[in-house]
């Protein structure tokens, strides 16, 4: 790509062999009209809190630690795990465009990394996806999963 200063022709900008704009010639600016309001689209990506439960038989609680460790560190997005010989829960934030495919990410999720993080070979048994205003309402009133503090793996 070759960059020229404003106000020179580029070679794109010239037809015929002149400039589409004397040199030091202002381009005009497009604006919105007024009085006009700008309206986010409706499939934007959203947050939604993710709350995941997986149960099986019993491994050793330093495997699953580690291994929860791992699947934090390959999701960064994870904000909490916390994990029995026989059970463990894993908290965080999706980003999606709705409740759908903020569900789907997670019931992908611990298939996906069972290998790559060597968790054990649990089932999921409880999922809960909730958008962030609903999330913060819970908390605010009192009831609901507290704030993810402290972040990271800890046993139950």
């Amino acid at each position: 790509m070759r960059r020229v200063r404003p106000g020179t022709a580029s070679r794109g900008g010239v037809k015929g062999g002149t400039a589409s704009r004397a040199a030091g010639e202002e381009r005009a600016l497009t604006s919105v009209a007024a009085g006009t309001r700008y309206e986010e689209p409706a499939d934007l990506p959203r947050l939604w809190h993710v709350t995941l439960s997986v149960s099986g038989g019993e491994a050793p609680l330093k495997e699953v630690r580690r291994g929860l460790e791992q699947l934090a560190h390959d999701h960064p997005f994870l904000l909490t795990s916390r994990y029995a010989n026989d059970h463990a829960e894993i908290r965080y934030w999706e980003e999606a465009r709705d409740l759908h495919d903020a569900a789907a990410v997670a019931l992908r999720l611990w298939g996906e990394h069972r290998q790559t993080a060597k968790l054990p070979p649990w089932e999921i048994v409880g999922l809960e996806v909730i958008d962030r205003e609903t999330y913060h309402q819970r908390v605010a009133e009192g009831y609901g999963p507290p704030p993810a503090s402290p972040v990271g793996v800890h046993p139950f």
